[in-house]
């Protein structure tokens, strides 16, 4: 028997995000206490990206950038030092946490949340994010979602397939420690190159899947949903849950960076800023819309509420590019920035 082995000092709550609670959980734990849409916001973490492909059963419609990626922009952002370890082992993979754990550190996880036991809905999703503080004979102790429980625990026998899983958006075994520096930059003075590179990529994507571009086409396409579903009664709701209810604090994202904003402009003085908050909270409201919209489309057949979703893309393409476009000029003011 090894008994219970658990990082002392955590403070283990979940937020409304996996990637944003674990890095909340990782940094709290060395005194660095940021709510969570500031650590959305300083990961620049919104996105949009529209999604098909003839292996999907429905289209997908995302709202933050890659899994990772937040984590990466976080800690180059505020000069925090990050050691990821990934390995094709099982016994590897295990000993590289243990280890961390039982230094008296929290580790982050990136695994499929199909196999979590305490898990709501068993959707394969290999974006999952953890931060994990303990173990015992049986069973990991991990931080996970509000919406999943917070504070949660699962054997680990489910943990080592949640992490030994492949396919989309997985990786190996992938676990990771952050360490806050002595003298880390003031999160302040990071708010403007965090905004303006998140603002840059929105506004000039690469492909027309993502940024205003991929909302713009997601708003041509949308007519085509009722028609593209195997099961519209099934496939139009589900989509419209995983907008609002999919661990993204509602409107895929918007709301949380609508609070970053805010936030940031009470920080700074910047018209820009309010502009982009303004802009922003229109969004959210509107991405509520949508859902509402695709969800109610699904359950009755009608195609005219895919026409006003269609409507509502097309007229969000717009504020997004217009909040973008003003906080794309932070920085360029007198204002003492």
């Amino acid at each position: 028997m090894m008994g219970m082995t658990k990082v002392k000092g955590v403070d283990a709550r979940g937020t409304q995000h996996c990637e944003t609670s674990a890095l909340g959980v990782l940094l709290r734990h060395q005194g660095l206490d940021l709510s969570e849409p500031m650590l959305f916001g300083l990961g620049s973490g919104l996105s949009f990206v529209y999604w098909d492909s003839k292996a999907m059963d429905f289209p997908f419609l995302g709202g933050r950038v890659k899994p990772f990626e937040l984590t990466e922009n976080l800690a180059a952002r505020l000069g925090l030092e990050l050691v990821v370890q990934e390995t094709g082992s099982p016994r590897r993979a295990w000993e590289n946490v243990a280890a961390v754990i039982d230094a008296g550190r929290p580790v982050g996880l990136q695994l499929d949340s199909h196999h979590l036991e305490y898990f709501g809905s068993k959707v394969h999703f290999g974006g999952h994010v953890v931060a994990m503080y303990g173990y015992d004979d049986h069973d990991a102790y991990l931080v996970d979602t509000d919406q999943q429980g917070g504070a949660v625990s699962t054997s680990l026998t489910s943990l080592a397939q949640a992490r030994a899983a492949r396919g989309p958006m997985t990786a190996k075994h992938r676990s990771f420690t952050l360490t806050v520096p002595e003298n880390p930059p003031s999160p302040r003075e990071r708010i403007v190159p965090a905004i303006t590179a998140c603002a840059e990529a929105f506004l000039d994507p690469p492909i027309a899947n993502l940024g205003h571009r991929g909302i713009d086409k997601a708003g041509k396409l949308v007519r085509t949903w009722l028609q593209r579903a195997g099961d519209p009664r099934r496939d139009l709701p589900q989509a419209a849950l995983l907008m609002e209810r999919a661990g993204t604090g509602g409107a895929l994202f918007r709301n949380l960076y609508r609070d970053f904003l805010a936030e940031c402009a009470e920080l700074l003085d910047s018209g820009h800023l309010r502009t982009g908050h303004r802009l922003y909270a229109e969004a959210a409201t509107l991405w509520t819309e949508v859902a509402a919209l695709i969800a109610k489309a699904g359950e009755s057949g009608d195609p005219r509420c895919l026409e006003q979703a269609s409507a509502v893309l097309s007229e969000l393409a717009r504020v997004e590019r217009e909040a973008m476009r003003a906080l794309s000029r932070l920085g360029c003011e007198p204002s003492g920035l």
